[in-house]
């Protein structure tokens, strides 16, 4: 019996905080740890992919198909790598709120540049 290939087109990600210095925090841009990338030269491939933060509202809202749902999605970006590893900076649409930290993102694997 063989396993069937997975139809999932995203990679997990966890949410780590915001990019930092010692004193100061920038809440415009997001680290990322993705799972399976240990160091800076695999972070190439994830460049420029998207990322979805998803999660689940207290009230329900239209969504693009006009049915209500609490799921919610904020996009970003993943724009440079962070460290030496594996981590990335992502930007968002809207900022990422700081509950999300410790909680996962999904990061898409498109577009692509093969």
């Amino acid at each position: 019996m063989s396993k069937k290939p997975s139809g999932r087109l995203y990679c997990k990600g966890v949410v780590l905080g915001y990019k930092r210095s010692q004193r100061n925090q920038y809440p415009s841009q997001t680290r990322i740890k993705i799972q399976g990338v240990e160091d800076r030269a695999s972070t190439a491939f994830y460049l420029g992919k998207r990322v979805a933060y998803v999660y689940r509202a207290k009230r329900p809202r239209k969504s693009v198909g006009g049915k209500k749902t609490k799921i919610r999605v904020i996009w970003g970006r993943i724009i440079a790598p962070h460290g030496n590893r594996g981590v990335v900076r992502a930007k968002f649409r809207n900022n990422l709120p700081p509950s999300s930290f410790g909680k996962r993102v999904r990061v898409m694997l498109y577009p692509s540049n093969v």
